[in-house]
């Protein structure tokens, strides 16, 4: 099973591929320990020596800029030393399996593989594979899961909200086509969230949607009244294969963000993103750099999360 490859046999995180499958303690272990990261960036030396020795290899498959620049970060804040494989002028591009570059790379005496793959199941696929002292987190596979960002959702929601159980969380946009929706509802369940929503057109949710746990509305007004979370999500144009919407200026007049339709939802409610941010096709850029908008804040807390993650995953873990 998935989760029992997560963990190792003292029940310890060992890998971190998706969220499904781990249980509401784990999930609170790591936004209590992605806590105590969250100052080191405002320290004159924004290191702490927890991974020091460690060698960690970001392999991006995909193109991203917040999670591998995160990724990165946070690697470097614990220490470790980081190395950062460019796929498009790598073996890879010459032909290599993804299995060879892997042996390959743990000839080189690594401990840890970060995965950003187009395939569904790709980091799980190398968790299997690698030896047993490397540990391998999914940066986002396919349209399976995106556990990092899901985490770091949790933990901002959590740090202005501070509990999950009376919170109405809406999540709106491309839900068929986003790993990270995905890995979110599963999250928001865990942690026991009182109601989670999907609001979109029929064209871009799955089929059964409803299993997952939430409650599907195809009507942005009726959809936002009480909920204290708005999570954006953006049109993933690269993954349709066919055209599912009229147009983009359709689109943002029916499920775009505006001030105007914010202010069906609560008062207190905020605005997430984990973007790339598609302003005037999801959002107006009035709600996203507004007041109630937490966009930065995510960035921001994917460094903490990130540490965490990691170095429970090496069995590192608190700051110094």
């Amino acid at each position: 099973m998935l989760n029992n490859l997560q963990l190792n046999s003292e029940g310890k995180l060992k890998h971190f591929l998706s969220i499904e499958g781990l249980n509401k303690s784990l999930l609170t272990e790591i936004l209590d320990i992605a806590e105590s990261f969250v100052g080191i960036g405002d320290h004159q030396i924004k290191k702490v020596p927890l991974l020091r020795g460690k060698t960690i290899v970001n392999l991006f498959f995909e193109n991203s800029t917040r999670t591998r620049t995160t990724f990165e970060l946070a690697a470097k804040r614990l220490s470790a030393d980081v190395l950062s494989i460019s796929i498009s002028t790598s073996s890879t591009s010459k032909g290599e399996s993804l299995l060879d570059t892997i042996r390959n790379l743990e000839a080189m005496f690594v401990d840890m593989f970060v995965v950003r793959h187009a395939i569904s199941g790709a980091a799980h696929f190398i968790a299997q594979q690698t030896a047993p002292h490397i540990s391998v987190i999914n940066a986002g596979d396919g349209q399976h899961a995106h556990p990092t960002q899901a985490m770091l959702d949790m933990f901002t929601i959590r740090q202005i909200k501070k509990d999950f159980s009376n919170l109405r969380v809406a999540i709106i946009g491309d839900i068929l086509h986003s790993r990270v929706a995905r890995s979110q509802i599963q999250a928001l369940n865990i942690l026991g969230a009182a109601e989670i929503r999907v609001i979109a057109p029929k064209t871009l949710l799955p089929a059964h949607v409803e299993s997952l746990g939430v409650n599907v509305s195809h009507n942005l007004n009726a959809g936002l009244k009480d909920i204290d979370v708005v999570i954006m999500l953006r049109l993933q144009k690269e993954r349709m294969s066919s055209a599912l919407l009229p147009s983009e200026s359709e689109y943002f007049k029916c499920f775009g963000l505006t001030e105007e339709k914010l202010k069906i939802a609560k008062p207190d409610a905020i605005v997430m993103h984990p973007g790339p941010i598609n302003r005037g096709v999801e959002i107006h850029s009035k709600v996203a750099d507004g007041p109630q908008s937490v966009i930065l804040k995510q960035v921001s807390n994917g460094i903490a999360i990130r540490m965490a993650i990691m170095a429970m995953a090496m069995q590192k873990q608190g700051a110094m």
